[in-house]
């Protein structure tokens, strides 16, 4: 039905019913904060875990109820390792002396059998390398509940005589155990002196190099930390260079094997200086020599003897 009444504005029911399709102000905001990446995991992560963490927090402001969840997961927790499959009831050790054997099972942190939770393999096996007879460990726990310990010991190469006592070392001039007297192990050769340790390597050269006379060594004195004296039977010495001691004392092994010059009365073979060699005599030879020369006699203690002591 129309009205036709003058001044009253007619409007088609079509136009009364068209809405602006643009969004609101506040709408179109919205949606290009939600195109935002950081809105959108604020939105999506940041607030629930919010929530979540206030809520948590509530809870747990409670004294009790903390003590009371502590004592939950506490229970969980020793529950879980007392499990018969976490548990180590055998130790097994290879590779180690009885005396590295004893003191292996003396670190166990526990008796066995335990969970395999309170043994610390990593601290334990730190503990281990602090034996000095212990070059290597392998730990580890296998299954059946064995702990299993692979111990790779430093092998003795050699004695180092010092003012506390001796020391066998390894190759290396590691020490691996204490021995109250040369006699325990007569096939390792000596070195002694301070610093002697420190070279070690270069003492076990000087041994191969003094092959053929060997047998009468006696060991090796470290000289100020710098050289060495080889030490031979019937108060013989050697007295080696700072550098190129190997040659020396090569040169002077060819020298005794073409003119048997260890053989003879000679005390001291100076080589300190390779250039110039020095020879000491022994008191007969030089005796023989000062007597020769109708000089006074010479003591063992290379002092002139009195007239009255002469023939």
């Amino acid at each position: 039905m129309i009205d036709h009444r003058p001044g009253k504005q007619i409007t088609p029911p079509a136009a009364r019913q068209r809405r602006d399709p643009a969004p609101s102000r506040l709408k179109y905001r919205l949606e290009r904060m939600w195109l935002t990446p950081l809105y959108r995991r604020i939105l999506r992560i940041g607030v629930p875990a919010f929530v979540i963490a206030l809520i948590a927090g509530l809870w747990l402001s409670d004294e009790d109820r903390r003590a009371a969840l502590k004592d939950n997961v506490a229970q969980v927790v020793t529950k879980v390792q007392s499990r018969d499959e976490f548990q180590v009831r055998l130790m097994t050790i290879e590779g180690a002396s009885p005396v590295v054997d004893r003191a292996l099972r003396a670190m166990l942190p526990v008796d066995l059998p335990a969970s395999s939770f309170d043994i610390d393999l990593p601290a334990l096996r730190l503990q281990v390398m602090q034996l000095d007879a212990v070059e290597a460990i392998d730990l580890r726990i296998k299954p059946g509940g064995i702990l299993s310990a692979v111990v790779t010991e430093r092998a003795p190469a050699i004695l180092w005589r010092h003012a506390r006592g001796i020391d066998m070392l390894d190759q290396g001039g590691h020490r691996v155990a204490s021995v109250t007297s040369r006699e325990v192990r007569p096939e390792l050769p000596l070195i002694s002196g301070e610093g002697a340790d420190l070279a070690s390597e270069e003492a076990l050269a000087l041994f191969d190099a003094a092959g053929p006379i060997l047998p009468r060594v006696r060991g090796l004195v470290r000289r100020g930390e710098r050289r060495w004296d080889l030490v031979l039977d019937h108060g013989q010495r050697i007295l080696l260079p700072e550098t190129g001691a190997t040659i020396a004392l090569e040169a002077a092994i060819a020298l005794d094997r073409a003119e048997d010059m260890l053989g003879r009365d000679i005390s001291v073979v100076d080589l300190r200086d390779p250039q110039r060699p020095v020879l000491r005599l022994g008191i007969d030879a030089r005796n023989t020599i000062r007597q020769a020369r109708s000089l006074p006699l010479l003591g063992p203690d290379g002092r002139v003897l009195p007239e009255e002591t002469k023939g």
